[in-house]
């Protein structure tokens, strides 16, 4: 499942021009959509959310889970990454507090961040992603 072409041919530093303001505050200003508002927190299809900029694929549907973590309900969440290269990890010291940011490792947009001191999944990761930051492809049956 590699359908994700709709950004395709996008770079780094490079910003699709039909990406909304709300897309482009949150991929390239590190913002934060409104818990809850998302179109893919309750999405259940199968098959792949791919980033919204450039097309790669990040996360398969089958690594997304409905989180009990308080403070981290209102998001769409997964366990792992697509690929071991899909994402680069970052250290985020803003607001006071240490956290991981997750970016996209093909364009560097923002996706949202990474936890690992949760228990609401057997991997012990929890990634909380902004769906704005995502595009969804469904698996062709």
């Amino acid at each position: 499942m590699d359908d994700c072409a709709r950004g395709a041919g996008i770079v780094a530093k490079q910003i699709r021009a039909d990406l909304s303001d709300e897309q482009k505050r949150v991929l390239f200003q590190k913002g934060t959509e409104a818990p809850g508002s998302g179109k893919y927190l309750a999405e259940t299809r199968n098959g792949m959310y791919c980033c919204a900029n450039c097309g790669a694929a990040l996360f398969a549907s089958s690594a997304k889970y409905e989180s009990s973590t308080p403070g981290l309900v209102g998001w769409p969440s997964f366990a792992e990454a697509a690929a071991n290269d899909a994402l680069t990890l970052r250290p985020d010291d803003s607001l006071g507090i240490h956290r991981t940011e997750v970016v996209c490792a093909a364009c560097g947009g923002h996706l949202g961040h990474l936890f690992t001191d949760v228990d609401d999944h057997p991997s012990g990761k929890h990634y909380c992603i902004n769906s704005c930051a995502l595009e969804f492809t469904q698996e062709k049956t």
